[in-house]
């Protein structure tokens, strides 16, 4: 994503911007967005196979389970994907951890940069 679709895609998001809330509202909604999309792509990387996909080994995707961690802003829940035996250990978010700290910032600055998810998700590792 180049300088000029990230300055298109802010005009067409300051349109429906118009309070404090709503933007507070929207960076709430794309640090989740964000981080869980991160975690699907470290569980894609996990058992070798995109969702929806047949499974290569045993081991398979089981679902999501939700967790409420602590930001900069306030709670956050998210859905953390799963796998059936119970190994898959996520490093953005890592298991009974209640707080992220200091990523908030770091999250909007590489998508302002115009990284993919899963490429934060490797800069995360």
């Amino acid at each position: 994503m180049d300088e000029k679709q990230l300055q298109a895609l802010a005009n067409e998001l300051a349109k429906n911007l118009k309070t404090p809330e709503d933007l507070s509202q929207f960076d709430r909604l794309l640090k989740k967005l964000s981080v869980e999309a991160a975690l699907n792509a470290e569980m894609t990387h996990h058992p070798g196979y995109e969702k929806n996909q047949s499974r290569p080994g045993a081991n398979s995707r089981n679902g999501y389970s939700t967790k409420t961690v602590i930001t900069g802003d306030g709670p956050l829940e998210l859905r953390t994907p799963r796998d059936r035996d119970g190994t898959f250990e996520p490093q953005l978010v890592k298991k009974n951890q209640t707080r992220i700290t200091g990523m908030d910032n770091q999250i909007l600055s590489l998508y302002a940069k115009g990284m993919t998810t899963r490429e934060i998700a490797t800069a995360f590792k």
